[in-house]
């Protein structure tokens, strides 16, 4: 985190960042080891991985798991509160569907909402343009709390060439806040950079950074 802390300085920011461990492909393990050295945050993108994960590292206190891959509507039912936070709503009818479930479970989830200010159409996410349309629905679920934005950037070569879309996403959630303000809308998590751009990310506002080659090494 010390670079992460040095990127702070670069911007001039009295806040802090705080760092989610993907631990993706890696055996729960590796996150026991990560837990035991202080990490308490751990990113998941597959379903059933992330599932059997869960099960063997429920006793462990403070451990949040978060879902940080493509969330398909008919995989909302695997959902049940094992996820502190899901990174990748993008769709009303995503969004539609876990409220639905939601409400059955009588549980509130947690959600970033996942934008594509790139228009990237290798990455998912809302393009700028429908963004307030899904945070309109989101306003009207009373079972789904968004706390903020994701992004994914383009491949690139040099971190600095997606510097113009992290501070877009910035931009652009401090535009949303003066629009959407409400009771399950609390737009303060901007989650921005990875292990090769994550100073970059930090400079232009990230609070919440995705690490994992960088944490567990490289993946086989």
């Amino acid at each position: 985190m010390r670079e992460a802390e040095k990127a702070l300085k670069r911007a001039g920011r009295t806040d802090s960042v705080t760092l989610l461990a993907v631990s993706k492909t890696f055996p729960a393990e590796s996150i026991t080891e990560a837990y035991e050295q202080g990490q308490r945050l751990f990113g998941e993108n597959k379903m059933q991985e992330a599932l059997e994960k869960h099960e063997k590292l429920k006793s462990l206190k403070e451990l949040e798991l978060h879902f940080i891959g493509h969330l398909q509507t008919n995989k909302v039912k695997y959902l049940k509160g094992n996820f502190s936070l899901i990174h990748s709503v993008d769709r009303i009818p995503l969004l539609n569907e876990m409220e639905k479930h939601f409400t059955r479970e009588d549980r509130v989830q947690d959600v970033l909402i996942q934008v594509n200010v790139a228009n990237d159409p290798a990455k998912s996410g809302v393009d700028a343009a429908e963004l307030p349309a899904l945070l309109e629905t989101a306003s009207k679920c009373r079972h789904i709390r968004v706390k903020g934005f994701t992004m994914m950037p383009p491949l690139v070569n040099e971190a600095e060439e997606n510097r113009i879309h992290f501070a877009r996403t910035r931009e652009l959630m401090e535009e949303m806040k003066g629009k959407f303000a409400s009771e399950n809308i609390d737009l303060q998590i901007l989650s921005m950079g990875m292990s090769d751009d994550f100073t970059v990310a930090v400079e232009e506002g990230s609070t919440l950074i995705r690490i994992g080659t960088a944490l567990f090494g490289g993946r086989s």
